[in-house]
């Protein structure tokens, strides 16, 4: 580990005290409010007004992740959106921000989005929980569909994520690898964000009663990791007896990791390569050799079925009309297809309001009166009760543990079928995540 403290921006949050008075404070604080939180001076999101103005960020042009194909489906769907009438005859305005991803852009993307007015911000990514959720609590501002990227988005009592995050995606790839691998070895971003994620992959490998993988540090944002490749390789291959396996989760950086792991491998005795989608999608596999290349065989754990299931259409339908040729938009990225869903939730609070008025407490209303939100099978139907069950592992927000199990086949992302694999073939994470041991 990197003996930094753990601040808030960690994956699961520690100490939970802490947090259970953070989330009890914010609904006691908006209570106080004598005409409640949407009635903080500059949320007001159009009363009376038949635009909803909403806000959906994303890094750009960093030197680690970028996500740009987030704000441009959330400006597609809301164009498609307002050319066949809007929602219940209101058309919906988004507000992009770059947050550059740090917290400084983070914060100022929250800032922005008080002043503005927006009553949501839709559909976003950013890996400053605490930067970001502490002004949208202050303005009483509902945070819908983040990319699950950080503890935060799973504690915040204003926040509504979609998927299970990262503790899911590792939760379920551990449990896959448990039966199919010998030694695991993760290699993981030396960051505040990265040093929750051997707990999550221990929690799945557990699950299947295999050991804990050795735990790799590497540099979020660098140009080559021929020296991290050469060590995942000899911890991965220290028992012959037994094909072991390499999990890199670095992000868009894995695919610079593939690249030195590519060269290195040669030297060594054959492992299988693991990861999960946002590290890697079938464009890096593409790119890498399809077939050819170091995915070939590789398990990816996801949120979602895979882009070529038909419960995709109409997202690519919206592409196609509002947004053909942006090449910022790959119906593949997990981040494209988290902000469908995210706007999906958005569209079925506007039309539960109806005729009423649209203010960031009346969205936040709805969402917390029991709204169940039918996604077309894409997930589970989504609801957001006060707590959880993972409420005991300090994520009481996590109304979606689901995970599919995708393997690399002949160069294409493929459904993995239960009865493959062992019986780990994707599915809920709840009970496996339940006994992750996050101190």
């Amino acid at each position: 580990m990197t003996g930094r403290r753990r601040t808030p921006d960690s994956f699961l949050p520690s100490p939970r005290p802490r947090r259970a008075a953070r989330y009890a404070g914010a609904l006691a604080a908006c209570a106080a409010l004598t005409a409640g939180c949407g009635a903080v001076p500059g949320t007001d999101g159009g009363s009376g007004d038949d635009t909803v103005r909403v806000m959906t960020w994303a890094p750009q042009n960093t030197s680690a992740t970028n996500k740009p194909g987030m704000p441009a489906m959330a400006l597609a769907y809301a164009k498609w959106v307002n050319k066949h009438g809007g929602v219940g005859g209101r058309h919906i305005t988004v507000l992009t921000c770059d947050e550059h991803n740090d917290s400084v852009g983070a914060a100022k993307c929250a800032r922005r989005a008080a002043a503005e007015g927006v009553v949501a911000v839709v559909g976003s990514y950013s890996q400053f929980g605490d930067s970001f959720l502490a002004p949208l609590e202050s303005a009483g501002i509902p945070y819908i569909g983040g990319y699950g990227v950080t503890g935060d988005e799973f504690t915040g009592p204003y926040s509504y994520p979609v998927n299970g995050g990262q503790p899911a995606l590792l939760a379920g790839l551990g449990q896959a690898l448990a039966e199919e691998c010998g030694q695991v070895a993760l290699v993981r971003p030396d960051s505040i964000a990265g040093d929750e994620l051997p707990a999550l992959l221990d929690s799945g490998l557990k699950a299947g009663g295999h050991p804990a993988a050795t735990d790799q540090l590497a540099a979020e944002d660098a140009t080559e990791y021929g020296r991290q490749a050469e060590r995942a390789l000899r911890r991965a291959t220290a028992d012959p007896a037994r094909e072991g396996c390499v999990v890199p989760a670095l992000g868009d950086h894995t695919d610079t990791f593939m690249d030195s792991f590519r060269r290195a491998r040669t030297e060594h005795a054959p492992v299988r390569t693991a990861t999960v989608l946002g590290s890697v999608d079938q464009t890096e596999i593409n790119a890498t050799g399809g077939a050819t290349g170091p995915y070939e065989g590789a398990y990816i754990t996801g949120w979602y079925p895979v882009a070529s299931d038909p419960r995709w259409n109409p997202m690519k339908q919206v592409i196609n009309e509002e947004a053909f040729g942006d090449n910022r938009i790959d119906p593949a990225d997990a981040g494209v297809q988290t902000t469908w869903i995210a706007y999906t939730v958005l569209r079925a609070v506007l039309e539960r309001i109806g005729d009423g008025d649209v203010t960031p407490d009346a969205v936040r209303h709805t969402l917390d009166d029991g709204l169940k939100v039918s996604t077309g099978g894409l997930t589970p139907t989504l609801r957001w009760p006060e707590e959880t069950r993972l409420a005991s592992v300090g994520l009481p927000r996590l109304v979606n543990a689901d995970v599919t199990l995708q393997v690399v086949k002949e160069g294409r992302l493929t459904a993995v079928r239960p009865g493959h694999a062992g019986d780990a073939a994707g599915g809920d994470m709840t009970r496996t995540l339940e006994g992750a041991d996050v101190g």
